[in-house]
């Protein structure tokens, strides 16, 4: 049977071969479209290319499994390999759409790799004591960042939101920093106030309401965190953080009052926003009419939603194929799908993956949440297993809310798609969520040197831990 570590390593290929798989149809098909009939040696210089492509995306994977593999030998030996796979999907679909684009992205995977390198080495003994220890510090960094936007040489608007940070030709989404700061300072205050927020506080009708002094707190800087995030215009990422604060304080407690009020706060609020906010009203127009002639003709209306619904439409059940869609019209003519490689990827994969093809990616996603919840249910301490849970969470609602929006069953939001979606701070701060989840699952799956029934505590026993 293979040890978990070699689990891993065999999970990585499966990666590496959808990107030399991805590649090899992408050039095959550049070729027939632009010269006829490829010829053999042509075939063989797309198949050296090909692998080539999948040996270097195979060696900066197993590198990261080396880290892994030496700093934190019991962690969960799926996870990374689930994240391996959705990097290779946004590789090859981000080439696909602009080879320029693709290779910054592999760049921001190195990146990516040695932040995640970074946050291992640094966390991997008692690392997550200073999480703890400094929740108010990562909390207002967190805050002060998504600010930054608004400033007038660094930030900008686009489309009525402050999303990114330009230095130079470098940009950055602040608010993929902020996500995981949040996570960690919600863990760490429920961590140590949970019990009181169940037991102290005055009953009304019935009900044990908390009290402000242990809420309030935790209150001030969640409510500095959407607050913030109002002031950008970034709602997606609100909606985000509103979804992982909920979920938190629902595990943390086990009271199913506090998720129930804050749905009917979030409608009130919603509300409120809809009616009061210009270019919030127009996005719901936008969701609601995509193709009506006075929201689709109007700048920044709803034609990058009904482009995206008629790209998934052609796709039907198998798709098109890897570069058959069209994104724009020939000869450098206007854009068809505007900005394909970040908000409409996943139109992009529907259209010439087929549903098929978008249903296995939301799998793919559906197997990270489900092994971050395990880490969460393995861990040993409560701060652990909230911020495993925030983590997770924050993954799930990221793939709703950018998903939901491209295919119209929310309003549009701009986030990214989580490993896929070009970005560089994305994939940055998503390989950093990484390493926390498989720091916390070390801890975790780390057996007791006492034995006996310490190995169980906070989950199965080790033998069961798969």
């Amino acid at each position: 049977m293979l040890s978990p570590r070699n689990r891993e390593l065999f999970g990585l290929l499966p990666a590496a071969l959808l990107v030399t798989a991805g590649f090899t149809a992408i050039f095959i098909q550049a070729q027939n479209s632009s010269a006829g009939a490829a010829t053999n040696a042509t075939l063989n210089h797309i198949s050296s290319t090909s692998l080539t492509y999948g040996a270097i995306f195979l060696a900066l994977c197993v590198a990261g499994h080396a880290v892994i593999r030496i700093a934190l030998p019991h962690a969960d030996p799926y996870l990374y390999p689930l994240a391996a796979v959705l990097a290779s999907v946004g590789i090859v679909v981000i080439y696909r759409i602009n080879p320029t684009l693709a290779r910054q992205q592999a760049q921001w995977m190195v990146v990516g790799l040695l932040c995640f390198t970074a946050t291992i080495v640094l966390l991997r003994r008692r690392g997550l004591v200073l999480l703890e220890r400094y929740r108010y510090t990562i909390a207002l960094v967190g805050i002060l960042m998504t600010l930054l936007p608004r400033f007038p040489v660094i930030g900008g608007e686009v489309n009525g939101a402050y999303l990114d940070i330009h230095v130079g030709s470098l940009s950055f989404q602040p608010a993929e920093l902020a996500k995981i700061a949040i996570v960690i300072f919600l863990a760490s205050y429920l961590h140590d106030n949970r019990q009181l927020l169940v037991t102290a506080g005055r009953r009304l009708l019935g009900v044990r309401l908390p009290s402000m002094k242990h809420l309030g707190p935790m209150l001030v800087i969640w409510g500095a965190a959407m607050a913030t995030l109002l002031i950008t215009g970034e709602l997606g990422t609100s909606l985000m953080f509103y979804g992982a604060f909920l979920a938190l304080l629902y595990v943390a407690t086990g009271r199913l009052l506090y998720p129930l009020a804050g749905i009917a706060l979030f409608a009130i609020g919603g509300y409120l926003i809809v009616t009061h906010v210009g270019h919030v009203h127009a996005r719901l127009l936008d969701w609601e009419h995509p193709f009506d002639r006075a929201t689709y003709e109007a700048p920044g209306g709803s034609y990058q939603l009904a482009q995206s619904l008629f790209a998934q439409a052609e796709g039907g059940l198998f798709g098109t194929g890897f570069d058959r869609s069209l994104l724009r019209l020939p000869h450098h003519g206007p854009a068809l799908l505007p900005v394909p490689e970040s908000d409409m990827i996943f139109a992009v994969i529907l259209d010439e993956l087929g549903l098929v093809g978008g249903i296995a990616l939301l799998l793919v996603y559906l197997l990270f949440v489900a092994r971050g919840m395990k880490i969460a249910a393995l861990a040993r301490d409560s701060f652990s297993k909230l911020l495993a849970t925030g983590l997770a969470v924050t993954v799930a609602l990221q793939v709703f809310v950018i998903v939901g929006g491209v295919t119209r069953l929310i309003p549009l939001a701009g986030v990214t798609l989580p490993l896929v979606a070009y970005g560089g701070s994305s994939v940055v701060m998503n390989f950093v969520l990484v390493a926390l989840l498989l720091v916390v699952s070390d801890r975790a799956r780390r057996p007791h040197a006492s034995g006996g029934a310490g190995a169980q505590i906070g989950g199965a026993p080790a033998r069961l831990r798969r």
